[in-house]
């Protein structure tokens, strides 16, 4: 309830500014390195036998088994349009994997002058020196294909009745596409299993929308997850300051480009407004941008102080970026500033550990697999 209560005054006018964080104390945790030397480390998460599994933008998927990588990358991946900030995005297994071993792919397909945001899935099948995708079958595509490798968004997370959720960003050159209803750039997505719109989707048989739109008006929401009470969070990259924490409700326009805290990196202006009526304001934002890459909401049990926050990675200011769904404008901390890289993914372990990915930029070596364990 307080969460909803300060975004409808978020709503009123504008949102809280957030510009600076303080550091945690660094000998409050300790890391372990567990793999290093990798191609930009995109998404971390688990299987059923222990299994950590790690996606590579460059297009390969890895596997890490009791702590240590295997040389082979998993086969039968699909061809993956790999350039800028296009390629292999996220690897999440099915929330019955322990029975029908079906695995979710996100990435970017197609050429340089036409490609698009895909989902598919295949069937993983353990081999004698690592795994296979076999039976892989596309879900969805984005549309339209666009001429632009940048702003695919890209993550998804799976809701409690099978639906998923899927980020797309706005391609950077259609920007404006973002408030149109029939198309797919700076949305957020909800789908089924199969790859289909839900029947109760908000814009389903509106004839001016694409029926698998779930909320619109983003720019490149790279991070989405689970909140207090059942409630779902994104954060998205601003331009030139405006990256956003929003609450998430269907059918909801969250600005972009009408309304936003950032400029163009030019130095432009790319809109006067900051506020509109019908358009939902962020629960605050970072001004200057830190880049928020991931999102997570952290209810472990290692980290008692990090208990009830959200945990965003930061790939301009290098740390992990942490803030609190039920104070929006409480000040903010910052961890992991010390390790100087780039924070590309977090994720919660099944044995209560935090695991971040970081990356070099402009690098297809130097990214690493951290554990961060409580210090002893």
């Amino acid at each position: 309830m307080l969460t909803a209560a300060l975004a409808l005054l978020a709503a009123a006018g504008e949102a809280p500014h957030i510009e600076t964080a303080t550091q945690m104390p660094s000998d409050g945790y300790r890391v372990e390195v567990l793999a290093d030397d990798l191609d930009t480390p995109w998404n971390l998460s688990w299987l059923p036998s222990g299994d950590m599994l790690v996606t590579e933008r460059g297009g390969r998927l890895r596997i890490i088994r009791d702590g240590e990588l295997l040389d082979a990358p998993v086969a039968g991946l699909p061809d993956i349009h790999v350039r800028s900030q296009s390629g292999l995005f996220e690897a999440e297994p099915h929330p019955d994997f322990a029975t029908n071993n079906l695995l979710y792919l996100t990435y970017a397909s197609g050429t340089q002058r036409s490609n698009t945001l895909v989902l598919a899935r295949a069937t993983y099948v353990p081999t004698d020196d690592g795994a296979a995708l076999e039976n892989l079958e596309v879900l969805f595509e984005a549309q339209p294909y666009r001429s632009t490798s940048a702003h695919y968004g890209g993550r998804i997370v799976w809701g409690a009745d099978d639906t998923l959720f899927l980020t797309s960003g706005d391609g950077y050159r259609y920007m404006k596409d973002a408030q149109k209803l029939d198309n797919h750039f700076g949305k957020v997505l909800r789908l089924t299993h199969d790859g289909k719109a839900p029947a109760d989707n908000p814009f389903v048989g509106q004839d001016d929308a694409a029926p698998e739109v779930w909320s619109y008006g983003h720019r490149n929401p790279q991070g989405i997850a689970w909140g207090p009470g059942g409630t779902l969070y994104t954060n998205e990259h601003g331009p030139r300051g405006g990256d956003e924490l929003n609450l998430m409700e269907a059918g909801v326009n969250y600005g972009w480009p009408v309304i936003s805290y950032g400029i163009d990196y030019s130095g432009a202006q790319i809109t006067p407004f900051k506020v509109m009526d019908g358009m939902q304001q962020p629960q605050f934002h970072w001004t200057p941008s830190i880049a928020p890459s991931t999102l997570v909401y952290y209810e472990g049990d290692a980290f008692p102080g990090l208990q009830g926050k959200m945990l965003t990675g930061s790939l301009a200011f290098k740390h992990v970026r942490v803030s609190d769904p039920a104070d929006p404008a409480a000040p903010q901390q910052e961890m992991l500033k010390e390790r100087d890289a780039r924070v590309r993914d977090i994720a919660v372990g099944p044995d209560g550990a935090l695991y971040v990915t970081t990356e070099v930029r402009r690098s297809d070596t130097g990214g690493e697999v951290l554990r961060i364990l409580p210090e002893e």
